[in-house]
């Protein structure tokens, strides 16, 4: 990430960028907490781990139900730490969108995921890059607040001109950091699903 000499800056741009970073540091993270939804050809809990279970009239996501594992390298092992949410568990991921059917034994749920076609691999793709999209936007929507906060304060009489041009290069470098993690990312995730 950026850094840039802090006691060249004002204290009101050092908080604007330092808080902006921040920011856009989490929209980056959010956007591969995103990808990691995304199914490959792969078991990964991350798949599974976020679904609302309806847990006596209550909704909570299946992680802190029940712990995830991956005992083959297309297969999820689910064992709810309260036996009798082991149904509820069941409905939660047959109504999901993950397209597969759970085995339940009475102690734990077993799904076995199929191989991805080509055609539901390509639908993938393009669902990852429209998150990518997200993410950038997010990302884009943080340095437009930062801006027009920096140009208030510089309206204020808080700094001079030079310095709302400094900083706005900086959030500007800041930014095109960001965006690319976001690209990386998403390069890594699209080649992970057309791997076959």
């Amino acid at each position: 990430m950026a850094r840039w000499p802090l006691c060249t800056l004002g204290s009101v741009i050092e908080e604007t960028l330092l808080d902006a970073m921040e920011k856009m540091e989490k929209a980056v993270e959010h956007t591969q907490n995103q990808f990691g939804t995304v199914r490959t050809g792969r078991a990964s809990p991350a798949l599974v781990e976020r679904l609302q279970v309806d847990y006596y009239g209550t909704h909570v996501p299946l992680q802190q139900l029940a712990s995830i594992s991956v005992p083959e390298a297309r297969q999820l092992l689910i064992k709810p730490h309260d036996r009798n949410s082991l149904e509820s568990v069941e409905k939660a991921i047959r109504d999901s969108d993950l397209g597969v059917s759970p085995n339940n034994d009475g102690i734990s749920i077993r799904i076995s995921l199929p191989e991805l076609t080509e055609e539901r691999r390509r639908e993938y793709v393009k669902v990852v890059r429209n998150m990518a999209e997200d993410g950038r936007i997010a990302v884009r929507s943080i340095r437009r607040d930062a801006r027009k906060s920096l140009e208030h304060a510089e309206k204020d009489g808080e700094f001079g001109e030079d310095d709302l041009e400094r900083a706005e290069k900086e959030l500007e470098q800041v930014t095109h950091e960001h965006v690319e993690h976001i690209d990386a990312a998403l390069g890594r995730k699209e080649q992970e699903l057309l791997e076959v």
